[in-house]
């Protein structure tokens, strides 16, 4: 008890420090972030009637909206004035914001729009235009918009500026979340234009009138990987990066009529299952709701009544050569909505290290099966300089497994300009046998200047059966500037830190990191940035001893054409205290052992026509060889169809035994409309020896109302041995879902 108490002290002590220095430190975000907003201002007009979202920009009411038109290059030539004309008309009627995009282009013929699925995953590589809404004007969270010029949506929340010391977007950013808004958009003769509509009440906001917004707009020009804002951010940063937005003031009359949504849903279909030579078939059918009700304007509670997640999309198929878990991400709509709120951990370090709260150990078992989720509540929002996120969950038993109830509670204070203080609590309660395991935490993140943020947690666990070294911390320093990136971080995870409604792939262990990177500019040989990079990793066990060390070598190098070689080289150290199993039959004795990897990889401008990624990695592994390559090749075929095949492999050589692993895949999407599209993906896995089909139809036939239709099917081959070659179905389901959103 005395090592965990110590381990706990320790973290604790380093984190009061770094907040008694945080309140005392000169507030240099605070000058940054309100000079960009001074001098970068819209007033909000508010009009009797909104205008037709039509995609032609012909109302009268466009003539007299505000205009924003001066953008700034950031890529390739930072602060010149972008080398295409952006009009960007910004209207309100008191319901709904609305913008008009005229997108000037001198070779419209070459605007580059293929993608039409909702939130499609080639939508920002394309010709776009990027919105960002700091509503809280809180420097810290946001709603982002992205609209094409074939009229594709892609939103998402974005919290703590989506990640402080990383380049770019980083991790704090939900891709999943779907808002309620619309667009027209279409091409013209002088370039494209767009119609956007979005009702307040997809928005949270403050009370209070008049008020103002964060916001800030980006065009991506993708012929020339051309990146130019209206409020201008530089190199290390992106959109997200709302400190530097601008300001949309003077909003007043705003409502969000009763704040109330109801969303019930419909599904029906068929489940086939065999095993062996047993086979279960059976119709599926059930009905449920979901209720969204805004308490005030910051504060929303969400009520689901027989959660439904038939849409979700299939896991991607992945091969496990570590000794630890591996990470799949949460894809149910339920929990990606707010997400950020909920996060404590390491969101910010490589690899995921320590999650104290991931949602998909609810409703989701440890085999992946679906567990159902009966009902549950969420309040989630923001309170002044207070945020809360609550939420209870209950699911019903499987089998011999009784049902769970989990409560999920994390509260925040923002303090200084971008910083914030808070705490966790989970509790997860065995429905029958008293079983419950309790997670416990406090948290900051603290922004000391515009480069220099420091961040940490320390928590704890408890369980019916009392333990020690059951605490755990965790510390991280990182800068971030125009030519450098660096961090160090320090993580303690007891051997008996069980968080179960968390992942923590690794625990016993002290891990100590530190990294620098650069981003020279040579200016010449068609190269706009290099990132060389040099980390180094060290892992101990709870005594002090050396369990694993990893050296880490890269230089990345991207092109003016948006093409991209990477060359990295790891050394590494592992001790085995323990025999590890790679692969089935095939086994590594405990010893100590240093091996290495070499990583070279290429890829192609994504936003072209015809794009593929290329890796190659020979290397030596545990006491033997290994060699690993990867190819995906994807093709715009039109328009409307798009494609993409890939094929990885793991050919390993050991004294125990030898094996192959591939996994391969091919994904087709069909975009009918920005409101229809089809999505299929085969996927085979050689170490399960299994193949899966999925096809997934979304027609949304209102805004937040969809039509899905949905198939997914494993096959494996069987376990007799008359047909050894034959692959039977071992899964097959047939599913289709209608949702109606009601707005009171």
């Amino acid at each position: 008890m005395a090592r965990a108490d110590s381990t706990g002290r320790q973290v604790s002590r380093i984190i009061c420090v770094a907040l008694g220095i945080a309140l005392f430190w000169p507030s240099e975000v605070s000058g940054q972030t309100q000079a960009s907003r001074s001098n970068l201002r819209i007033e909000a007009l508010r009009v009797d009637g909104g205008p037709r979202i039509d995609g032609l920009l012909d109302d009268d009411v466009w003539l007299s909206a505000p205009l924003l038109s001066e953008f700034t290059q950031q890529e390739p030539d930072e602060g010149a004035p972008a080398s295409e004309r952006t009009e960007i008309r910004i209207l309100h009627d008191g319901n709904s914001l609305y913008l008009g995009v005229h997108a000037y282009d001198s070779a419209p013929d070459e605007v580059i729009a293929t993608e039409l699925r909702r939130d499609g995953d080639r939508i920002l590589e394309e010709d776009n235009i990027q919105l960002i809404l700091d509503t809280f004007m809180d420097s810290r969270s946001a709603y982002m918009f992205v609209v094409s010029p074939v009229g594709a949506q892609l939103d998402q929340q974005v919290f703590d500026e989506g990640g402080r010391d990383r380049r770019g977007s980083g991790s704090a950013i939900n891709r999943d979340w779907d808002g309620v808004w619309s667009v027209v958009a279409a091409r013209v003769a002088d370039g494209w234009v767009a119609e956007i509509e979005i009702p307040l009440v997809t928005l949270r906001f403050p009370e209070g009138e008049p008020q103002s917004w964060g916001i800030n707009v980006m065009r991506n020009i993708g012929r020339k990987n051309e990146q130019a804002y209206w409020a201008p951010i530089p190199k290390p940063f992106g959109l997200t990066r709302v400190s530097l937005a601008g300001s949309l003031t003077d909003l007043e009359s705003l409502s969000r009529g009763r704040d109330l949504r109801v969303k019930p849903y419909v599904t029906g279909g068929a489940r086939g299952q065999r095993d062996g030579t047993i086979a279960d078939n059976s119709a599926q059918g059930d009905v449920g709701l979901d209720v969204k009700y805004g308490i005030t304007a910051g504060l929303n509670l969400d009520v689901t009544i027989n959660t439904d997640f038939a849409q979700a999309e299939v896991d991607d198929e992945q091969v496990n050569l570590t000794r630890f878990a591996l990470f799949y991400p949460e894809k149910r709509e339920f929990f990606l909505e707010n997400a950020g709120m909920f996060t404590v951990g390491t969101t910010n370090s490589t690899g995921r290290i320590a999650d104290l709260f991931f949602s998909r150990q609810i409703g989701i078992s440890a085999t992946r099966q679906e567990v159902p989720i009966l009902g549950g509540a969420r309040l989630t929002g923001k309170v002044g300089a207070n945020n809360l996120a609550v939420m209870d969950l209950q699911t019903g038993g499987v089998g011999d497994d009784p049902g769970e109830n989990f409560l999920v509670a994390r509260y925040s204070r923002d303090i200084l300009d971008r910083s914030q203080v808070g705490g966790l609590v989970i509790n997860k309660q065995a429905s029958e046998g008293g079983h419950f395991n309790r997670t416990y935490a406090g948290d900051m993140l603290l922004s000391l200047t515009p480069s220099l943020t420091v961040e940490g947690f320390v928590a704890g666990t408890s369980s019916p059966d009392p333990s020690e070294d059951n605490l755990a911390g965790h510390l991280r320093a990182g800068w971030l500037d125009q030519s450098w990136r660096i961090y160090t971080e320090y993580t303690d995870l007891g051997a008996n830190f069980n968080p179960e409604v968390g992942f923590v792939p690794r625990v016993g262990i002290r891990r100590s990191k530190v990294h620098f990177e650069g981003n020279p500019r040579p200016g010449r040989w068609g190269i706009r940035v290099m990132e060389p990079m040099w980390n180094a990793t060290y892992i101990t066990d709870q005594t002090g001893r050396l369990v694993s060390r990893q050296f880490h070598h890269m230089v990345a190098t991207n092109f003016e054409n948006g093409a991209v070689i990477n060359i990295m080289h790891n050394r590494y150290f592992e001790r085995l205290d323990s025999p590890f199993e790679v692969s089935s039959g095939v086994s590594v004795p405990a010893g100590d052992y240093t091996f290495w990897d070499l990583i070279l990889s290429f890829r192609s401008n994504p936003s072209r026509r015809i794009f593929y990624n290329v890796s190659y990695s020979p290397q030596t592994f545990w006491d033997g060889d290994r060699t690993d390559w990867t190819v995906q090749l994807g093709a715009r075929v039109t328009d409307k169809l798009a494609t993409s095949a890939g094929l990885s492999r793991n050919d390993v050589e050991l004294p125990a035994g030898s094996f192959v692993a591939d996994v391969g895949s091919l994904q087709l999407d069909y975009g009918f409309s920005p409101k229809a599209s089809v999505r299929t993906l085969t996927q085979y896995n050689s170490l399960t020896e299994q193949w899966s089909n999925s096809a997934r139809f979304r027609y949304i036939h209102r805004p937040g109302s969809d039509l899905y239709v949905v198939y997914d099917e494993v096959r494996r081959g069987p376990d007799d041995t008359v047909s050894p070659f034959l692959e039977e179905v071992r899964d097959r389901r047939l599913i289709v879902k209608l949702t109606y959103l009601m707005s009171m």
